[in-house]
């Protein structure tokens, strides 16, 4: 089973790998850069090499980059949208540099603007920014979100859209967050009600798209549209759910990772709390 955690890259990136190997964790998530600032520093050619001897010393686990929060290809102002494109560019570009797989984005915000137009847009600027990056390896997985505000990709539908109409879709899967689904109404909570939902999202989708998990319970009710994120099964969501996913054979290369509240946690003890749950649900 591939079951980590996302650690944060303070005092480099390759630090990360060190941290998800302290608390036995056999896949990673990453920022490659300050996700709240547009200014990005570029990635030093040591901490590059080491970042993947660390990697391999590991295990060579799956790792996934998540992009900026700041970026949102599907903004309707031109300005805001050119930026974005630049940006995730240059997000493909750190991620192939670093020679990870998987680079996770959430579909943007319309803004106001509507769901059909902002989706087309989407594309247009999700593909015109994997032709500007020049990468070739690296796969963009688009996250289901929970339907707060303007922000799209909390139906499965529109998921499918944007994997349909993109010229890149060979390049692309899902990032399926348990969290992100439970908030947009798509209850997860037993093994019964966990069946329905993948057999529409593989009706509507196809679940060889999903290429990554993150495993998250929710603070939050059923369809509240709210993104908070708990400790899994001290939440809405509880254990059942997460013991249907762990076990469906499906699912069983795919790696899973927790983003889970940090709090004042150094030692990351709460990170592996969660790991050491999820695998124990395995039977």
């Amino acid at each position: 089973m591939y079951i980590g955690a996302h650690m944060p890259i303070t005092g480099g990136v390759d630090k990360a790998v060190e941290r998800i190997m302290s608390v036995g964790g056999t896949a990673l998530q990453i920022f490659t850069r300050n996700q709240r600032q547009w200014k990005v520093k570029p990635l030093e050619e040591k901490v590059v090499k080491n970042f993947k001897t660390l990697r391999e010393e590991w295990g060579n686990y799956p790792v996934s980059v998540h992009d900026s929060y700041l970026i949102n290809l599907a903004s309707p102002k031109a300005d805001s949208a050119e930026k974005s494109v630049k940006a995730f560019a240059e997000e493909l570009r750190r991620t192939e540099k670093l020679g990870i797989e998987y680079l996770v984005t959430h579909p943007g915000s319309h803004l106001g603007s509507g769901k059909v137009e902002a989706l087309e847009r989407y594309v247009a600027n999700l593909d015109q920014a994997i032709a500007l990056s020049e990468t070739e390896e690296v796969k963009v997985l688009i996250e289901n979100t929970a339907g707060q505000g303007t922000n799209l990709g909390s139906r499965f539908g529109e998921l499918a859209t944007i994997l349909e109409d993109s010229g890149y879709t060979s390049r692309m899967g899902v990032c399926f967050d348990t969290c992100h689904a439970f908030a947009a109404g798509y209850d997860l909570r037993s093994a019964e009600s966990c069946a329905e939902v993948f057999e529409r999202f593989d009706k509507l989708i196809g679940l060889d798209f999903i290429r990554f998990f993150h495993l998250n319970d929710s603070k939050q009710e059923l369809g509240s549209n709210k993104d908070r994120h708990e400790h899994i099964g001290q939440g809405s969501i509880g254990l059942d759910g997460f013991r249907y996913i762990i076990n469906d054979t499906r699912f069983a290369a795919v790696a899973k990772v927790i983003e889970t509240p940090k709090e004042d946690d150094p030692d990351f003890k709460l990170d592996k709390m969660n790991i050491d749950l999820l695998r124990s649900l395995h039977e």
